[in-house]
């Protein structure tokens, strides 16, 4: 299925450089609790369960709009626009089904329209992404954001919260391992998902987030390599294997990991 329009994505996200960039410097925590019932009801019943979950994911994301970010902890801000970046994402896919159409991308404005007003700020999908999200520095992210689509990274089995930095490296390691990264030792090949295609450079100068011009992709390959099993990780720095980047699934879907 085709992806997004490149130059509407690029546009979006080049508009979402002129948000407020995070800046956490409080104590505050936020009670993420509203999004467990909802990761519980996908892990069960998958994207069917969305249509009864309105009225939960309504709930949830009414409370993280009446936050201020910036009130929070640094490690508490992550977790607070990851979890709610996931809950739109979800409410799009929700919205999208119940429309009958088969990708979010068919939702009018899907990342780019505004999904929510947190302290006076409106903000899109992309603009939680971009603006916010990617700003923390923290290339993880893009294991852990979703779009509720087939080839999205599978959502965590509990909300994010204070322990994000040890969720986020758990997370990389299970998104590589269930397909994001496959190696092909006799082909001398590694083929990776189409997020790294996208947001490669963010592994490789986390410094400079949001990036916006591509990284080599043998340069991608070794930068994530420190998620990857050690005989993987060797295998690239000691072989260099070409880099493919998969085909990416915009068909309806998500999926919640199990607790390992």
């Amino acid at each position: 299925m085709d992806g997004p329009n490149p130059f509407a994505a690029l546009w979006s996200m080049l508009r979402s450089r002129n948000l407020d960039p995070p800046r956490p410097g409080g104590s505050q925590t936020v009670d993420h609790s509203g999004l467990t019932p909802v990761l519980k009801a996908l892990a069960n019943g998958g994207i069917a369960r969305l249509a009864a979950l309105a009225p939960d994911l309504d709930a949830y994301v009414t409370h993280l709009g009446s936050v201020d970010p910036d009130r929070l902890s640094a490690p508490e801000a992550k977790a607070f626009w990851i979890n709610l970046y996931n809950a739109l994402a979800l409410d799009l896919a929700r919205r999208a089904a119940a429309g009958g159409a088969g990708t979010v991308l068919r939702m009018p404005g899907a990342f780019s329209r505004t999904a929510i007003e947190v302290e006076g700020e409106k903000l899109s999908l992309d603009g939680i992404e971009h603006g916010k999200i990617r700003r923390f520095g923290d290339p993880r992210i893009h294991s852990a954001l979703v779009c509720g689509s087939l080839s999205c990274p599978t959502l965590r089995f509990e909300p994010f919260d204070a322990r994000v930095d040890e969720q986020l490296d758990e997370q990389m390691r299970s998104f590589l391992a269930s397909g994001a990264a496959v190696e092909d030792r006799a082909g001398q090949s590694l083929h990776l998902s189409r997020v790294f295609l996208w947001y490669g450079a963010d592994f490789v100068k986390p410094h400079r987030m949001p990036t916006l011009v591509p990284a080599r992709r043998g340069l991608v390959a070794r930068a994530i390599a420190e998620w990857l099993p050690p005989d993987t990780r060797a295998w690239i720095r000691e072989e260099l294997p070409s880099v493919r980047f998969q085909p990416y699934d915009w068909a309806l879907g998500c999926a919640v990991r199990p607790p390992s």
